[in-house]
């Protein structure tokens, strides 16, 4: 990222999302060995054999083949996407911009200028509130605002970007020969008609 920074940027925080995601992945890596193992050893000692006595000694090797794949399987394809997802999300908040990444192989980029956030919001469930993380809203004035998902420490994070955009200098926040952009407010040539005042 730093290599990216524009002119005069600072880093202030970089951060991933919140690491509840990975709950369920970590439990299910966990389990999936162990239930592979106990299959396994069962496998081994003749088990399928009395349950089903067409099942002679000859399948233990494929069975234990099986029970490792399908282990295999759980683990690639359910565990490792999630953690590679969270690994590679990635929250980069410096003096001028938030920058959010995601993905690895496929990455999308989404940047929003400090410049032209009017308002910042929280949003948290039951879950969120307990492990202090949340959603962040930028309102930049567009029909779309930026989300910004599961971000941990979410007060300290928005703390942050309010200083942030406190510390920008003047120009940065302002409109059209240093007056203040605000779409709701009309601009002067548009209250008078004929480059005169109705009065």
């Amino acid at each position: 990222m730093r290599k990216e920074l524009l002119p005069g940027e600072q880093v202030i925080v970089v951060t991933r999302p919140q690491p509840r995601t990975l709950i369920v992945p970590a439990l299910v890596f966990v389990v999936v060995p162990a239930l592979a193992a106990y299959a396994s050893a069962w496998i081994v000692k003749g088990g399928p054999g009395k349950l089903v006595p067409l099942v002679t000694r000859d399948w233990t090797a494929w069975l234990i083949g099986v029970c490792v794949a399908l282990a295999a399987w759980v683990l690639l394809g359910y565990c490792l996407p999630r953690a590679m997802t969270w690994q590679a999300t990635r929250y980069t908040l410096t003096s001028q911009r938030l920058v959010a990444r995601y993905g690895m192989l496929r990455r999308r980029d989404q940047q929003v200028s400090l410049a032209a956030v009017r308002n910042v919001v929280i949003e948290q469930s039951l879950l969120q509130r307990l492990l202090r993380s949340g959603n962040i809203s930028l309102d930049t004035g567009y029909p779309s605002g930026t989300v910004v998902p599961d971000v941990p420490e979410v007060a300290t994070f928005r703390t942050f970007i309010l200083d942030a955009i406190e510390e920008l200098p003047p120009a940065a926040v302002s409109g059209v020969e240093g007056m203040p952009h605000n779409p709701d407010e009309a601009w002067p040539w548009e209250t008078r008609e004929g480059g005169r005042d109705e009065r």
